[in-house]
């Protein structure tokens, strides 16, 4: 089930699902811990004696947000109980605290008693066992804590602060549900404590009379320790629930538009989607610099595992897109989280926890016997390649100086010293982790690396370094195009296999990744080698079906829908293959019309976002519903890029036409 309408501040994450039930809950970084562990935390109104959970038919519900901004606004409607909850949903940008706030009108025209219940069902920092959970006569609040892990749930009406109803019990032990069951009579026990798998719920009771709204709002704070849950709570009480969450939207507005990029060249729809996708980025980034592929439990179901890891190659690539939106702490605190990975290594590992330690892995470290470096080697060079990108954008020169050895000069060097005999990159690990090989993308993203490093070998005076890489940059782009391009086909392969006389193994299987070509400098977007390939791998990977967009590759089994037709759906749709088709038209767009080629890939992009502006992985090739992940942080990164770059060549291609137009000699 995908996530939707994800709220954050960079420390602490909450994900909701498509029926606006809490999924996930991260403190106190994003990616760690997850302290739901992916279970349901349930929210129902009890009304007139009818209990009616938000999972229940009956409900209609709009989950969107409000614009630019990380404050949802959701609408739950219950026609037949007579009922509408417009509901707020925010993390505060200071403090590791969720607000809900609500506002519950009648639609019957008859007084009502009504009853908000809220259950929370945690399994601190990863299980249910050790657990406690209290009524906490002090701070009028329900308190639920482990270890270094504490929770504050209180709420308030506009005339009480305080919890008064609450559960608080066991779940998933003897056969208790938990006590989200005592609520659906309208009344809770108060228990005063439970430990080991506990849950709790707390209530909110309004009296709302005919046609009336009332107002009532829940916050849970997250802490390391009960002194500063008492703090923060205390400070909640003192200033307000509604000036926070009103002062952190207004903080997300100005966050969000800080930079003069004109979009009013974009349609908008598009306009939207650019400014949602930079909010939603954000939610996914952890303050200390990791940034995280996605958060959303379910993924662990398929996979035994999650993405709640920073993948160095999408970081790298989310990090550019921040670049060229302007958001530059973001990128900054990305290359400082990995020059803390990458130690003293030259190169980085599969991927990291949030805290920067090496996650969990499928590369093996030995094949046939054979040590082998377990590694993807384009995550190496596009952080090197991101890093020049954010150099050039914004000359920091002080910020770059601690990282020029660890992320420039080892790196580069490895990888001058990393290659075979034609100058091409040993065998690593593709993009998608499926196969080791020589992979177009890697090389072209190598190529684009030892180029950053000449650039910036250049600008620390070290012209011998600075040549070395540039050589080495331009011996593999010649052996990219010897090696790797099949003459017949008139096509790049997506991967070679050395063999043992020296040569390669050519597999031609139409693969996405081969926009890298273009995308990292290695050829001009105009050579026709890449327009062929381009070309190629639009027509080869389109899917020919009502729901449209690229698939990654040719017979992709990842979530495969269709195993058969591959000629019509030779993939699912993925956000980021098919904009990479975008990326390629603005690139190589010599005129405003040829520019315009990209957009109804931008529109087809906004055309499958959820109704809140949130981007899946991938779709059903037949019926367009997300798949995988939601959100995917690339997605959203891919989404900011392409805009940028759309808007940038706009502005430059209309100067050039200002330009022609005042050099034409006047008629007589």
């Amino acid at each position: 089930m995908p996530r939707d309408i994800p709220v954050g501040n960079g420390n602490m994450l909450i994900t909701f699902d498509d029926l606006y039930r809490v999924r996930d809950l991260y403190s106190p970084r994003v990616g760690r811990h997850n302290h739901t562990i992916g279970h349901v935390q349930r929210f129902g109104a009890w009304i007139d004696g009818h209990m009616a959970w938000i999972e229940d038919e009956g409900w209609e519900r709009t989950l969107q947000y409000k614009p630019d901004s990380l404050t949802t606004e959701v609408t739950l409607t219950h026609e037949e109980l007579g009922i509408e909850i417009i509901s707020n949903d925010v993390v505060d940008l200071h403090k590791p605290v969720y607000f809900r706030q609500m506002a519950v009108r009648d639609l019957t025209g008859k007084s009502r008693d009504v009853r908000l219940f809220f259950h929370c069902d945690l399994s601190i920092n990863g299980s249910p066992v050790g657990d406690t959970a209290n009524y906490d006569p002090a701070t009028q609040a329900v308190i639920m804590y482990k270890d270094d892990a504490y929770f504050l749930l209180n709420t308030a009406t506009p005339n009480k602060v305080g919890v008064e109803h609450w559960a608080i019990g066991t779940k998933r032990v003897g056969g208790a549900e938990g006590t989200w069951r005592d609520a659906e009579d309208g009344q809770l026990g108060k228990n005063a404590i439970s430990q080991g798998s506990v849950d709790a719920t707390v209530g909110i009771n309004l009296q709302i009379k005919p046609y009336a709204t009332e107002e009532a709002t829940m916050w849970i704070v997250c802490t390391e320790n009960y002194d500063d849950a008492k703090r923060i709570n205390r400070r909640i009480w003192e200033i307000g629930p509604e000036r926070l969450i009103a002062r952190t939207e207004a903080y997300w507005k100005l966050w969000s538009r800080k930079e003069p990029i004109n979009t009013e060249i974009l349609p908008e729809p598009i306009q939207d989607l650019y400014y949602r996708s930079q909010l939603i980025l954000r939610t996914q980034i952890d303050n200390g610099g990791a940034i995280i592929a996605a958060n959303d439990s379910d993924i662990t179901h398929f996979a035994g595992d999650h993405y709640s890891y920073c993948w160095m190659r999408d970081g790298a690539l989310v990090a550019h897109s921040l670049i060229l939106a302007g958001q530059s702490e973001l990128s900054r605190n990305f290359f400082r989280f990995a020059e803390q990975c990458i130690g003293d290594k030259p190169y980085f590992l599969h991927k990291y926890t949030p805290e920067g330690r090496l996650a969990s892995s499928w590369h093996p470290w030995m094949i046939d016997g054979q040590a082998i470096l377990p590694i993807q080697q384009d995550e190496t060079a596009l952080t090197l390649w991101a890093l020049r990108e954010h150099f050039d954008a914004f000359r920091d020169v002080e910020f770059i100086k601690p990282l020029y050895i660890s992320l420039v000069v080892r790196p580069a060097m490895w990888m001058l010293e990393h290659r075979d005999h034609n100058g091409l990159p040993l065998q690593s690990w593709d993009l998608w982790e499926e196969r080791r090989g020589i992979h177009t993308f890697t090389v072209a993203a190598t190529i684009g690396a030892l180029n950053a490093a000449a650039d910036f070998a250049r600008d620390f005076g070290e012209m011998d370094r600075a040549s070395s890489f540039r050589e080495g940059a331009e011996r593999m782009k010649g052996a990219l195009r010897r090696h790797m391009w099949h003459p017949e086909h008139k096509l790049f392969a997506r991967m070679a296999i050395p063999l043992e006389d020296g040569t390669y193994r050519l597999d031609m299987t139409r693969d996405s990744a081969n926009y890298a070509l273009f995308a990292f400098g290695a050829f001009d977007p105009n050579d026709p080698i890449v327009e062929s390939e381009m070309a190629s791998l639009r027509d080869r990977l389109w899917i020919k079906t009502d729901v449209g967009g690229c698939a990654r590759y040719e017979r992709d089994y990842y979530h495969q829908v269709e195993s058969e037709k591959t000629d019509d759906v030779p993939g699912n749709p993925w956000v980021i293959c098919t904009l990479w088709q975008a990326q390629y038209h603005i690139a190589r767009a010599r005129t405003l019309e040829e520019l315009r080629l990209a957009m109804p890939l931008l529109e087809w992009t906004a055309g499958h976002t959820l109704e809140s502006g949130v981007l899946a992985e991938q779709f059903d090739p037949y019926s367009g519903a997300p798949m995988s992940v939601s959100p995917l942080t690339w997605s959203h990164a891919t989404v900011v890029s392409t805009c940028v770059m759309y808007i940038e060549k706009h502005d430059e291609l209309k100067a050039k036409q200002a330009n022609q137009k005042a050099s034409k000699p006047k008629s007589k």
